[in-house]
């Protein structure tokens, strides 16, 4: 039977290291794992032209996933994602928590955790970001909609002030 987890809920392009923080003392607190669940951030543009620029592969027989927009949108900004993978497994492997992996999605987030959450049953908790939660990324009503629908905690972390 795989280990319980505690999923934390990103944006891919934000900043994870308040939420990784949090989640990773809880983890080791409740001695299960942590996943990240990045989702791909996009503005109205960008999602346009996702769909079109979709329609073209898809009609060419070629499909890309969440992970590789995402690889390539962290390269655009000068992220590499592989070393970010490495600095979230360090921080893992230093505080005693066994990391269970990343999963993305081009979801919204709301969807993007349902799925995941249907599809993954070692999930006991979803720690959502700042960034999700912050500047309406889900609305008060879809945040209760998803409490309803999940049979798991939701904790929504907000930022801390320097």
């Amino acid at each position: 039977m795989p280990k319980r987890q505690l999923i934390l809920v990103v944006h891919h392009d934000e900043e994870i290291e308040e939420g990784l923080s949090y989640t990773l003392e809880l983890a080791r607190i409740m001695d299960e794992a942590v996943s990240i669940l990045m989702i791909y951030r996009r503005k109205v543009m960008e999602m346009f032209e996702d769909y079109m620029v979709a329609t073209t592969f898809a009609e060419e027989g070629e499909f890309r996933t969440a992970r590789e927009v995402i690889i390539d949108d962290l390269s655009l900004k000068g992220i590499d994602y592989e070393e970010r993978l490495n600095l979230i497994k360090e921080r893992c492997r230093s505080h005693g928590v066994e990391f269970a992996g990343i999963s993305s999605s081009k979801e919204d987030p709301v969807s993007a955790i349902k799925n995941l959450v249907k599809d993954n049953s070692s999930i006991d908790m979803v720690l959502l970001s700042p960034s999700i939660t912050h500047d309406g990324h889900i609305s008060a009503r879809d945040l209760q909609r998803l409490v309803k629908s999940l049979s798991r905690p939701i904790v929504t972390l907000s930022g801390t002030s320097w």
